[in-house]
């Protein structure tokens, strides 16, 4: 089982201006509750213990509305990155002392599905295990081809879109110098040594970037609800 996990709440949400120049925009409500909440509550459903949130634009709203996780039966810790965020590649390593050793769970904030996170696998058989999409209309030429469960840009297999739901190792960012990265090109060179896996989900899910999307989002039941 998975005990740990790193919710993506660092950027700057320009897009969803001038929502996100008071409020960050995993702050933001979607069905009476905030963006980051609806994933707290299905991390909390499975068994997640330790749940670590990265932090820069308004910052110290974060612990002001999440508190130490006690209303969900969990802890959260909270990387903060400065003014500027450190991009998903930089985040995780700067959070590396609180994530530990093990294989971790990885989700942006900004996104709403009922995709099941206890459907992610525990040890991956690489660096890290993704979720994949069918191409959203926003994004239709997609990111990786996935032939089975392996990811890679060859060609072999369909071509779909990362659901920023992920399992990694923290060897996956470990050994990089640089605080400030992408995970892209890990990912890249994890497809060409055969290391990233990954799977289709076919179920609701969408990413909210705008106001518009926000209002148009369709609210989930909370976790353990029909």
């Amino acid at each position: 089982m998975i005990r740990s996990a790193m919710i993506f709440a660092a950027g700057r949400g320009e897009r969803m201006r001038p929502l996100s120049d008071a409020t960050p925009k995993p702050l933001l409500r979607v069905g009476g509750r905030m963006l980051i909440e609806h994933h707290l509550e299905k991390l909390a459903a499975i068994g997640v213990s330790d749940v670590v949130v990265n932090t820069s634009h308004l910052a110290e709203q974060f612990p002001a509305a999440l508190g130490d996780g006690a209303r969900w039966g969990i802890r959260i810790r909270y990387s903060y990155e400065g003014e500027k965020p450190l991009e998903t590649g930089g985040g995780i390593k700067n959070a590396l002392p609180l994530l530990g050793d093990a294989p971790f769970i990885g989700v942006s904030a900004d996104i709403v599905s009922d995709y099941d996170y206890a459907k992610l696998p525990a040890e991956p058989t690489g660096v890290a295990h993704l979720v994949m999409v069918p191409n959203p209309a926003f994004h239709p030429r997609g990111d990786f081809f996935l032939d089975g469960a392996r990811l890679n840009e060859d060609g072999a297999g369909e071509k779909l879109t990362f659901a920023n739901i992920a399992v990694y190792r923290p060897s996956l960012v470990a050994g990089e110098r640089a605080m400030y990265f992408k995970l892209l090109p890990l990912f890249q060179r994890a497809m060409r040594d055969g290391k990233l896996s990954g799977e289709r989900f076919d179920g609701y899910w969408t990413n909210i970037g705008t106001p518009e999307q926000l209002r148009a989002v369709s609210p989930l039941p909370l976790a353990g609800e029909g």
